[in-house]
């Protein structure tokens, strides 16, 4: 049985998708039909571009048919969530369509993450296999598959490399020696099975409580979030796209992958690594690349001015300084912001919105059939024009609820089906065009260089420290990476507590660590609202932002 009848995904009403399809926004076809669709209609034009790597449309759509047909023979039915933890490779694309042609259901995962979370997120999806790159420098990635597979009938599958322990299965030549044309009969046979609202992978959310919550993405929304995007920036075919950040993020699948291939643009793919962008970019002729906020500074280097090709630059993750837009405009390259969730929901600055609206807006929806309400939070009153309100949305490709929440979903959503975003927005009129700005969060959360920390998921594991009677995790601004986790914590009985023995603790308890406090203070008393209230958090992001260099 295949996850188009699991009663944990909440799909569309069936007079929301008859809508839909009327208006011409959702097709009856899979995202893996489409990508065949499109290798007809372009096969010779470069799909992916990574280092000296690089594969055409045909190219990839002949190579995942291979691969989807192996996995087949793997008995993984269609319907299986296949946890991925793998980087950004060639290969990583490759098994990002293989795995949609098999039927399978990728779960977008980190390599960074450890037990602490891939324990949980495998709790909720029940996964048939677990993907992960046979060679990570800094973890054993492999092994660790193993350990979490223990007591299961779960497959580890390997990609990048040989496989280091001979109960892996190597991704990389799986379906080699079948014959393609069998091979495009068995994909053809599994896509005839999927819907318009079959899951085609799992995000993960930024989390409002403990370990995030899973998002259901389905084919044809899933698909229209990509088609929407590659629309409102005007790609075609002979663009390309750099990308640095993680491919199987969602930033990575939209942006990346289906923005660019359902117009027939091609993918450079790159690493997360500032230092290698302007080469990455003057190298493969991007003509757009997306900067988050680790890279922010390469818009303001003389060797982008070098790259004949590059048109357009997109930040993403924090507010842009007014200075990199300014740089760019001089240097004749178009410059604007986007903002986007795995839950749906995608705003850009339009190509021929104002200077002055693409540097202090994220511009509007990229689809007509977005709808935006801003609440006052906690209720469903609208703000008035121009003031802050949380962010709620609905729309042909943002969730209807998470996957398998019933509980949280009904406080995730109001009485008519908006999403509640915790963000606050407001929007304005700046220099003649309408467009949202990004206000701040209700939720805590902290945005470290686009990965999100749940300050309640880190105080409860600090908590759980021996020493520790009471804990807080705020953001402390940080002009790298936007923000860095800040702990202050208070000791039972005074006790002492460093840096490095929260470090340890958390590695015991197999945290990602890219949630590690970067900085810990250690308090007498917690500072609360009101005697018996909750926690200042705002006296403490005071306190974090007047902090100076961490003591060497």
């Amino acid at each position: 049985m295949t996850l188009a009848s699991d009663t944990k995904v909440v799909r569309y009403p069936p007079e929301v998708e008859a809508r839909y399809v009327r208006e011409g926004l959702w097709e009856p076809v899979t995202i893996a039909q489409h990508l065949h669709a499109i290798a007809q209609r372009h096969p010779h034009r470069d799909a992916v571009v990574c280092g000296s790597d690089r594969l055409t449309f045909a190219e990839l759509d002949r190579v995942t048919d291979l691969r989807a047909a192996g996995l087949n023979r793997l008995d993984l039915a269609p319907g299986g969530a296949v946890l991925l933890q793998v980087h950004n490779t060639l290969h990583t694309v490759v098994a990002w369509y293989a795995l949609l042609k098999a039927g399978l259901v990728p779960v977008c995962t980190l390599p960074l993450h450890r037990g602490h979370e891939i324990s949980e997120i495998a709790r909720q999806t029940n996964p048939v296999a677990h993907l992960v790159a046979a060679a990570d420098p800094r973890f054993d990635l492999v092994a660790f598959a193993f350990e979490q597979a223990e007591g299961t009938q779960r497959t580890v599958l390997v990609s990048d490399g040989p496989a280091t322990d001979p109960r892996a299965v190597e991704l990389d030549r799986l379906g080699d020696d079948i014959d393609p044309a069998e091979a495009r009969r068995l994909v053809e046979g599994v896509q005839a099975g999927l819907e318009m609202q079959s899951p085609v992978a799992f995000q993960l959310s930024g989390g409002t409580t403990g370990v995030p919550k899973v998002i259901p993405c389905l084919q044809a929304p899933y698909w229209l979030y990509g088609v929407s995007l590659a629309r409102a920036m005007g790609w075609g075919p002979g663009d390309r796209i750099a990308f640095l950040m993680p491919i199987v993020h969602n930033a990575g699948v939209i942006i990346g992958l289906q923005g660019p291939h359902s117009v027939g643009a091609t993918l450079v793919l790159g690493t997360p690594d500032a230092n290698a962008a302007i080469e990455l970019v003057a190298r493969h002729g991007a003509t757009d690349i997306l900067l988050g906020p680790f890279a922010y500074d390469v818009a303001l280097d003389d060797g982008l001015a070098a790259a004949p090709t590059l048109r357009r630059v997109l930040f993403s993750g924090k507010k842009v300084p007014r200075r990199h837009v300014d740089v760019l405009e001089s240097r004749g390259v178009w410059a604007g912001q986007i903002f986007g969730m795995s839950e749906g929901l995608c705003l850009t600055t339009p190509l021929d919105h104002p200077l002055d609206a693409r540097a202090g807006s994220v511009g509007v929806p990229i689809s007509d059939a977005d709808e935006i309400r801003l609440y006052e939070p906690g209720t469903e009153e609208e703000v008035a024009p121009g003031e802050v309100g949380e962010l709620c949305t609905r729309g042909p490709y943002t969730l209807r609820g998470y996957y398998d929440a019933a509980e949280h979903n009904r406080r995730a959503f109001t009485a008519d089906g908006f999403y509640r975003t915790g963000d606050l927005m407001a929007e304005r009129v700046i220099g003649g065009a309408r467009c949202y700005t990004v206000e701040g969060r209700i939720k805590h959360m902290i945005s470290r260089g686009g990965e999100k920390i749940n300050t309640e998921e880190v105080e409860l594991l600090l908590a759980s420290h021996p020493v520790v009677a009471d804990a807080a995790l705020v953001a402390m601004p940080d002009p790298r990476l936007g923000e860095r986790a800040c702990a202050f914590v208070v000791t039972r009985d005074g006790a002492p507590l460093d840096l490095a023995a929260v470090r340890v603790h958390l590695e015991r308890l197999e945290v990602a660590k890219y949630k590690w406090p970067e900085r810990l203070v250690v308090l007498a008393e917690m500072p609360r609202v009101s005697q018996v209230g909750k926690i200042d958090r705002r006296r403490l992001r005071e306190l974090a932002e007047g902090l100076g260099p961490e003591p060497r």
